[in-house]
């Protein structure tokens, strides 16, 4: 894969956009922190072809900010280096128009260089792009698709806990646990047909949602394209999208791993196939999955660098919270044909849509650092010919212990001593996401809950 070139963007991109949307007054400018979080600057129409010709700057340490945005300054790209500016330039084919503001706004997704031109290293999307390079050598496209799950919650909080909505229709609120119940579909209709109808308007290929199972939980599914950074691109707008949409019907959304105790949390799932470059085909088809040795040399690279993936996969304290049988959550390294309770699971539907389905992460990953990961585990088992040993049958949680990280700590011990991850993901890198979440676990570490006052202020 060629470097991305900054100021490629041709201004025709711009000129037939804005021809064709002549009421459009402002233009939100989007980059992905590190956390997955959208920040950047709200321009008028008249600076967007600047934008396209020079850039815009913003400051390096927007990828060193922890969940509550403040710099963490063990990361070296605050105050060491005076919070110097770096330019961010668009991202082609990421012009679209904002169906959700009561002023005509458009957005547009940016990615950082440094000032000399070269993509800069501490970039989400940067990072997964160095991956994906690596798969030009083995002649392979990737085609990647997200499955995204979220709550729908009530604006105003019950003693600072979530609580699911009412219900448009009935006013009351959902308690029930029925998964692909249509009738909870119909509640929330309006709210979820039109994020289904603004994600079709900008163009991001969201084709169903599904009820999933806990009180007004529902999955949107992404259909699968031939480029992981744009599978990603459309994951961060559509959580935007989704959060911009719920609030017009007057509810809240959330994405955390784990809001309800008790119930199941939020989950990504990503479905990943491999591609020839000169063919097109699928090659992980095969009549019988166990057949195709790539599928399985994948499959076994992904298992071995799942434990150091983690914090990828599962980058905040409250990600560990989702774990457990019962919602579906796989706590160790595994994989079977069509089995839910394992983490790599293969769908055994036509043989020329063979593909690995990881079933770990949660909504609260980063979409680019998750594919990163995976992907590094991919390629790692496909150059050393891995093998995975034999799918499981049945319930993987009667037949194999915990042996994932399940705590954040570990999590990070794990990525920063793993010999195969800094060896596609830059140390450096490493080294800042891990002093990120460090920063968070120690601030959340001193904290004291109201758990902590219930059971001891006037017992011990």
């Amino acid at each position: 894969m060629t470097s991305v070139t900054p100021c490629a963007s041709s201004s025709s991109e711009v000129n037939d956009f804005l021809k064709a949307h002549p009421d459009i007054q402002y233009v939100d400018l989007l980059i992905s922190d590190m956390n997955g979080v959208v920040r950047g600057k709200r321009i008028e129409r008249a600076s967007l072809h600047k934008v396209y010709e020079r850039g815009i700057n913003l400051p390096a340490s927007l990828f060193a900010l922890d969940i509550n945005g403040s710099t963490v300054e063990s990361t070296g790209l605050g105050l060491d280096i005076g919070d110097a500016d770096r330019v961010c330039y668009p991202i082609p084919g990421t012009l679209c128009y904002e169906p959700w503001q009561k002023r005509p706004t458009a957005q547009l997704l940016m990615t950082m260089h440094e000032l000399e031109g070269q993509p800069f290293f501490a970039d989400p999307r940067e990072v997964l792009r160095q991956v994906v390079s690596k798969f030009d050598d083995l002649g392979l496209d990737i085609c990647a698709a997200f499955e995204l799950e979220f709550y729908l919650i009530d604006q105003d909080n019950l003693n600072g806990r979530p609580q699911p909505p009412r219900s448009p229709i009935s006013g009351k609120r959902p308690h029930s646990t029925q998964v692909y119940l249509i009738d909870d579909l119909d509640e929330y209709a309006d709210c979820l047909q039109d994020m289904l109808e603004a994600a079709k308007e900008q163009g991001i290929p969201a084709d169903a949602i599904v009820k999933e199972s806990a009180p007004a939980q529902f999955e949107v599914n992404l259909h699968h394209v031939a480029d992981p950074l744009k599978a990603c691109d459309y994951a961060i707008l559509l959580k935007r999208l989704i959060k911009n949409v719920a609030y017009d019907h007057e509810m809240d959304t959330t994405f955390m791993a784990k809001p309800y105790p008790g119930q199941a949390g939020n989950g990504l799932h990503v479905h990943i196939s491999l591609l020839d470059k000169k063919t097109g085909k699928n090659i992980f088809t095969s009549e019988d999955p166990l057949d195709s040795e790539p599928l399985r040399h994948a499959i076994a690279g992904v298992l071995e660098t799942l434990p150091a993936s983690m914090a990828f996969l599962c980058p905040n304290v409250n990600s560990y919270r989702r774990f457990g049988a019962q919602f579906y959550v796989p706590n160790a390294p595994s994989w079977g044909l069509d089995n839910r309770t394992v983490a790599v699971r293969v769908p055994t539907g036509s043989s020329d849509a063979v593909r690995i389905e990881h079933r770990v992460a949660g909504a609260d990953a980063n979409p680019y650092l998750m594919m990163a990961s995976i992907l590094a585990g991919i390629h790692h088992g496909l150059v050393n010919r891995l093998e995975p040993g034999e799918p499981i049958e049945g319930n993987s949680y009667e037949q194999l212990e915990q042996s994932l990280p399940n705590n954040l700590r570990d999590a990070l011990r794990a990525l920063d001593d793993s010999e195969v991850l800094n060896q596609y993901i830059s140390p450096d890198y490493i080294d800042i996401f891990v002093a990120c979440k460090e920063s968070e676990q120690a601030e959340f570490e001193v904290s004291i809950s109201d758990l902590e006052y219930n059971w001891y202020l006037h017992t011990v």
